[in-house]
């Protein structure tokens, strides 16, 4: 009996064990660019004068705004710091036209340093 019983758990279980699955992997590449602020429509675009010219990105669902030393801007911030002229670097994926950021990094200013 305890044979039987055997025999029929390995005939249930068996072909689970030789079964294939498949399985697909993604793989994302965050690029870093940094350079002056030239044009910048909150929530849609920002253009950005560097060594090779100009750049459009345009921005993911969510952006996070930071200091370089990792402080998060609240809006009000933002507001004020983020403006034409501007030293930045910015963190996106993609390419071409479809460069979409998700991080844009101001230089500390004293102020934040409390």
């Amino acid at each position: 009996m305890k044979k039987l019983l055997l025999i029929t758990a390995l005939a249930v279980v068996s072909p689970f064990a030789w079964a294939q699955t498949s399985q697909t992997t993604t793989t994302t590449t965050t690029t870093t660019d940094s350079g002056t602020i030239t044009e910048y429509t909150p929530g849609n675009a920002i253009v950005l004068k560097e060594s090779a010219g100009t750049t459009r990105y345009t921005f993911g669902k969510t952006v996070t705004y930071v200091t370089s030393s990792g402080q998060v801007l609240n809006e009000d911030a933002v507001r004020t710091r983020i403006k034409i002229g501007i030293p930045v670097r910015i963190h996106f994926v993609g390419t071409g036209d479809e460069r979409v950021v998700d991080r844009v990094i101001l230089e500390d200013h004293e102020e934040d340093e409390d």
